[in-house]
């Protein structure tokens, strides 16, 4: 799938992270992908990003839109002409749009699942809900702080940051293929969050997650970054 290159605003992306048995993400994960381990754990996660002023690139931003979105995300590597490539491999996304809903799959890489979202937020404290079309719920309450989570399994806020900007290529299933779709950020900034309430039912679906093999571990904030989306080549189902 070819997209021309989209420009517009990052307002509020939270990336809340979790661990996994890395046993349970390699039967989750399809070829070529396998997850990519920190401290023996698969890295996954919920990216809950509002954008505004999306547009093609080149014209001006009043014409743009802006959509709640929601992706669920697994942390991989795998093997591309020899390099080993990682990036992030996304089963579900969300969204508030409607047009995102019809060009998902189409226009847009991966299915488009429609989604109701309840938004209050300040400069500090942060609540992002939805409820899907399929039933799918997700709830997130947190607050900035100054002080990366001690019981991650990163070491710091540094080293946490460096993996999730390497995680820049995402791959979504469509059919027999999974479409790639790459992020440009023309800053990379994230602050530390501490989450008092998650609820994915995603993740907490024991048919897909096993009781135990899925544990929160760190959440970071993204605010105000200018950014492109552009295609990468698809990868064909083995």
């Amino acid at each position: 799938m070819k997209i021309p290159t989209i420009s517009g605003i990052i307002d509020r992306r939270m990336l809340v992270n979790f661990t996994v048995d890395a046993d349970i993400a390699s039967s989750i994960v399809p070829l070529p992908f396998k997850p990519k381990l920190i401290e023996g754990k698969a890295i996954a996660g919920i990216c809950l990003i509002r954008l505004k002023q999306v547009r093609p690139k080149g014209l001006p931003a009043f014409i743009g839109i802006g959509s709640e979105n929601g992706a669920h995300r697994i942390t991989v590597e795998w093997v591309e002409d020899g390099e080993l490539k990682e990036g992030v491999y996304i089963p579900r996304r969300d969204t508030s749009s409607r047009f995102n809903v019809m060009a998902g799959g189409r226009v847009f890489p991966g299915k488009h699942y429609l989604a109701k979202f309840d938004v209050r937020e300040n400069e500090t404290d942060y609540h992002v809900t939805f409820t899907s079309s399929d039933k799918t719920i997700i709830s997130v309450e947190a607050k900035i702080t100054d002080s990366f989570d001690s019981k991650s399994v990163f070491k710091d806020l540094e080293t946490a940051s460096a993996f999730f900007k390497a995680g820049s290529l995402g791959y979504s299933p469509n059919n027999n293929k999974y479409e790639g779709l790459l992020l440009n950020t023309y800053k990379w900034e994230v602050k530390p969050l501490e989450v008092s309430k998650v609820i994915s039912s995603y993740f907490e679906n024991e048919q897909i997650f096993p009781k135990g093999s899925v544990h929160f571990d760190n959440a970071l904030l993204m605010t105000n970054i200018a950014h492109e989306w552009s295609s990468a080549a698809d990868k064909y189902c083995y």
